[in-house]
């Protein structure tokens, strides 16, 4: 058994999330017999992942940053994709805070890095600007000596940033 951790921004444009699954799926093919994927479920890099691991017939571990994280959801179309996510999870895991934000997210990230065998990270090479983020979590792995691989196919854009 293998367990890969996923991090990865949220803000991926609709193109880009294709880009980001198709380039998951490859990474992680070798090892779809015994695949177990962790993952917060936030929208964009973290749904393309948990897709690539149920695609491949892995199993899917979320973890919820906060009791309120999902309940939060206010797209109807964001939270039916959560709700078969949930349904399709193996086992969910929610930390102790009561409301979703930076300490909750990091939190959660650092409980999936020290799960994880291997941490995909689904990030464009920004600077962490300390508020629980993808940056942070890279950081937080490297500090662990996870190993670590980066996903940021060509092309793949934020829609808050240019490309790079």
């Amino acid at each position: 058994m293998i367990v890969v951790g996923v991090t990865g921004h949220s803000d991926l444009t609709g193109r880009s999330i294709d880009l980001v699954r198709h380039d998951i799926v490859d990474q992680l093919r070798p090892h779809a017999a015994d695949l177990v994927g962790m993952t917060c479920l936030a929208r964009g890099a973290d749904q393309a992942f948990a897709d690539a691991v149920l695609e491949l017939g892995g199993a899917l571990k979320v973890v919820a940053p906060a009791s309120d994280y999902f309940t939060r959801i206010s797209d109807p179309d964001s939270r039916k994709r959560c709700e078969g996510y949930l349904r399709a999870a193996v086992s969910t895991v929610t930390m102790p805070y009561d409301t979703s934000g930076p300490a909750a997210y990091l939190c959660a990230s650092k409980y999936l890095i020290n799960r994880c065998d291997v941490l995909l990270a689904v990030w464009d090479g920004s600077p962490a600007t300390g508020n629980g983020g993808t940056a942070d979590a890279v950081d937080y792995a490297r500090e662990c000596e996870r190993s670590i691989v980066v996903v940021w196919p060509h092309g793949a854009q934020r829609r808050s940033r240019r490309p790079r």
